[in-house]
């Protein structure tokens, strides 16, 4: 008998991705959803909506698909319809981060997933697979953290994280906070701020200095590809001595000395709580 997974948000721009996943993939899909333009989109997909009583009962995992902010409220209500040994799966660390999922439920699995979204190289990547950016067409490796319930749970969760990112080529286990420090803290406090530098840094060169844009993001987009190629083992680390001291220069003006804390879970929990409370 297929497992019963009920996803909540299921008719969301990303509910209605993983529930279509577990729709193809022919699971008990209880498909919750209350807005007019969810229920539309589920509809058009040929998947009925339900509402959350119904879909609930008897589910066996139940698929938190929801903004950060609502979580804890959404788990707190819901929590005493399910029971002993459900399992909640949540889509971000920040919640379960934030310590604001339901306290006095120990007999609930509490469950955390997310994709790493295709990787920049890869040597089988082709046709639509090249352009997907987020997954779901083209594979990628997702990282899974059991937060509370039995170690046997932990397959389960895999499962439907494998399920609704497929396909996937590896999966990595990790602690919850160990998935925080890397969502928020490396993926958007430190690289996405970087790249967000680097995009105002093209506008400077257009803007300040009247180097066309389109030769500033060209110049800059071919050398991060091989930048990164080497940095991260894809290629030999070949670069030349003045490179080098270029690079210690220019970290020295940009980076504030004390860059590292932003991974620290000091500072990862106070984005995680700034993401669902708003403030820290």
């Amino acid at each position: 008998m297929a497992r019963s997974v009920a996803v909540l948000g299921a008719g969301g721009k990303m509910g209605f991705r993983v529930t279509k996943k577990l729709f193809d993939a022919g699971y008990d899909l209880r498909a919750v959803e209350i807005g007019d333009v969810g229920r539309a989109r589920l509809a058009e997909a040929g998947i009925k909506s339900v509402d959350t009583t119904t879909g609930l009962k008897g589910a066996e995992v139940v698929v938190l698909a929801l903004p950060d902010n609502v979580i804890g409220k959404v788990a707190g209500e819901i929590a005493h319809h399910l029971a002993p040994g459900t399992m909640l799966l949540i889509l971000d660390a920040a919640a379960p981060y934030a310590d604001v999922l339901p306290k006095d439920r120990p007999d609930l699995t509490y469950f955390v997933g997310h994709p790493c979204h295709p990787p920049l190289y890869s040597t089988t990547t082709k046709g639509a697979e090249r352009t997907d950016y987020h997954g779901g067409v083209a594979p990628q490796a997702i990282v899974c953290a059991l937060m509370q319930g039995p170690e046997a749970h932990y397959a389960i969760g895999v499962e439907i994280c494998e399920a609704m990112w497929s396909p996937v080529t590896k999966t990595h286990r990790v602690t919850v906070e160990q998935l925080a420090i890397l969502e928020p803290g490396l993926s958007e406090m430190l690289a996405m701020c970087m790249i967000d530098i680097m995009a105002e840094a093209v506008d400077e060169c257009a803007n300040r200095y009247g180097i066309p844009r389109e030769a500033a993001k060209d110049f800059l987009i071919g050398h991060l590809n091989v930048e990164i190629a080497m940095w991260f083992g894809y290629s030999p680390k070949v670069p030349s001595d003045a490179a080098l001291r270029l690079l210690e220069f220019g970290k020295a003006r940009i980076m504030q000395p004390n860059w590292r804390e932003a991974l620290s879970p000091k500072v990862v929990r106070e984005a995680s709580e700034l993401i669902v409370h708003g403030k820290r």
